[in-house]
């Protein structure tokens, strides 16, 4: 999968046995394959609203052939043949996320999403049956079409005696509370907020392009937090909405980061750092005491996602979410790069046996949808 970073593909090779609540998940090996300088500014470029369809429509398919060869070049190091792989699972990279209903040229209601990555050209060039498109259905179906991952999180990280909170810092934020010994229909999920979305518009523009993230939380942790700018940020609407909720760059993409910059305009590049930082943690701690706690007890809090490896990011939280245990996915057995690409093969799989996968209590769907389109070989 590609999220909205937008940086590259993570692919996992990953063995699934059995179905539905009973499947077992065994990550084999893990890649990730940056996008070369031109495809990445290419991808961007599509999410302006002036965006001409032909270029989503050329775009489409150099992302298929994209994620095709990041599939073929994983299954070259496992040592492993196409026709030795059951299924390829494809998120896609979401271009335009709009699932809030709408009234539709044609006098639809309804609201809509865009993952591009032509799933027509993976299995073309894999030879392998391939499931993409997963977020469409549960759109259709009248809800968010996100988060998707709280089937996968609760195979993965379900205690019977312990209440968790799962929390992906991507490029948007997103938690999957799980209460101790909860049945699937306890699960509750939504997104928090930005995750390094903002962050990273910030480090890109402050530093002339020459970095595109700050790796460990090096620059945020030598600014100061300015606290005018971040109760400005903290009013977004999208921060106190009620679940469920899913974000993009539609909310906090470049024109969120533009005003940003300009309000902050006097602050040292460190400062303005720091404080998109805080931004992020400020706003999954607020959800969680607004939202997560009062509806489950959480002993541990377990981050995964680029920004989990944020050293400043995670004392932030700390200071946040007080005397809770927060844990990375590692620390649980699971590599949280690889969480999410795991996630869809798990999803892909229940696809091909028939069973649904999204959460209705977390996406707002009408009710339980089998996700994904199927292409064969």
């Amino acid at each position: 999968m590609s999220g909205t970073s937008a940086d590259g593909v993570h692919a996992a090779l990953v063995e699934v046995s059995g179905g539905g609540l009973n499947s077992t998940v065994k990550l084999i090996r893990f890649e990730k394959t940056p996008y070369p300088p031109d495809l990445r500014h290419a991808i961007f470029a599509l999410f302006s609203p002036t965006c001409p369809g032909l270029e989503i429509c050329r775009l489409n398919f150099a992302l298929g052939h994209f994620f095709a060869e990041a599939a073929l070049d994983l299954m070259r190091r496992c040592r492993v043949r196409p026709s030795e792989v059951d299924l390829v699972a494809s998120h896609g990279q979401t271009i335009y996320h709009l699932p809030r209903r709408e009234k539709l040229p044609g006098g639809a209601n309804s609201g809509s999403t865009l993952q591009i990555g032509e799933p027509s050209v993976i299995a073309e060039v894999t030879g392998v049956l391939t499931v993409a498109d997963f977020r469409t259905r549960d759109v259709a179906a009248g809800g968010q079409g996100a988060p998707l991952v709280p089937f996968a999180d609760y195979l993965l990280f379900r205690s019977a005696d312990k209440g968790r909170a799962v929390q992906n810092i991507g490029g948007i934020a997103n938690v999957t509370a799980i209460p101790r010994g909860a049945a699937l229909d306890d699960v509750f999920a939504f997104d928090t907020g930005p995750g390094n979305m903002v962050i990273d518009g910030v480090v890109e523009a402050v530093t002339g392009g020459i970095h595109a993230f700050d790796e460990d939380g090096r620059m945020a942790s030598g600014g100061r937090v300015d606290q005018s700018l971040l109760s400005w940020m903290m009013e977004h609407d999208f921060i106190k909405a009620s679940p469920p909720k899913t974000a993009g760059r539609e909310q906090f993409g470049a024109h969120f980061v533009e005003e940003l910059l300009q309000r902050g305009r006097d602050l040292p590049p460190a400062d303005l750092v720091a404080t998109a930082t805080a931004f992020t943690a400020e706003s999954i701690a607020f959800n969680y005491h607004k939202f997560v706690f009062p509806a489950c007890s959480v002993d541990e809090v377990i981050l995964g996602g680029g920004g989990s490896y944020n050293s400043t990011m995670r004392r932030m939280l700390r200071e946040r979410l007080g005397e809770l245990t927060i844990l990375l996915h590692e620390d649980v057995g699971v590599l949280g790069d690889a969480k999410e690409a795991m996630a869809f093969a798990i999803l892909g799989n229940e696809t091909v046996l028939g069973n649904p996968s999204n959460l209705p209590r977390a996406t707002g769907a009408t009710g339980p949808a089998i996700l994904g389109k199927i292409i064969l070989p």
